[in-house]
């Protein structure tokens, strides 16, 4: 973990950004759960190559870099996503969390999301959201539970079901 560095990203990554998506599409359709993000990189997709741009250009983006080599990405912001319940407090809403599938193991997405919780104490703010895919066998929740979150409410978007989760940090 030590040698895990973050960044700032800039709209320069979104190709990277784009790497990313697609590594974890190929993964996901691998293991039986294309229900998340479907079966098309979104590389090809030109309403998520757009999307993904969007991302590139968050002032909240944040690269984890592993031996000088971008291994994961992160955007946090005060404004949660227009899908899911607001809340009735200032918060921290990490918006994206994704690790290249080259860096399973490294401990990226943990170190991502301690550089959330410490950014959140460093503005002052003791809860920390993030949501979900709530499909496939659980595992992504599972995921955010083991590094403190506890789920509250579920929301869908279409077909898509996803979980919010929440940190507090006082």
């Amino acid at each position: 973990m030590d040698n895990i560095v973050i960044r700032s990203g800039d709209s320069g990554d979104a190709d990277l950004l784009l790497r990313f998506f697609d590594e974890a599409v190929e993964w996901l359709v691998a293991r039986g759960s294309s229900q998340q993000w479907g079966t098309e990189p979104w590389s090809r997709v030109p309403k998520r190559i757009e999307r993904v741009k969007g991302m590139a250009a968050d002032p909240g983006l944040r690269i984890a870099v592993v031996d000088g080599e971008p291994a994961g990405a992160l955007i946090v912001s005060e404004d949660h996503d227009p899908h899911v319940p607001a809340v009735d407090e200032r918060e921290l809403y990490i918006r994206l969390l994704i690790t290249s599938r080259r860096f399973t193991g490294k401990h990226v997405g943990g170190r991502l999301i301690e550089y959330a919780l410490d950014e959140a104490r460093r503005r002052g703010i003791d809860l920390v959201r993030v949501d979900c895919w709530a499909g496939g066998d659980g595992e992504l929740q599972r995921y955010y539970e083991g590094r403190g979150f506890r789920p509250t409410v579920r929301f869908s978007v279409d077909e898509w079901v996803g979980q919010v989760l929440e940190q507090r940090l006082r």
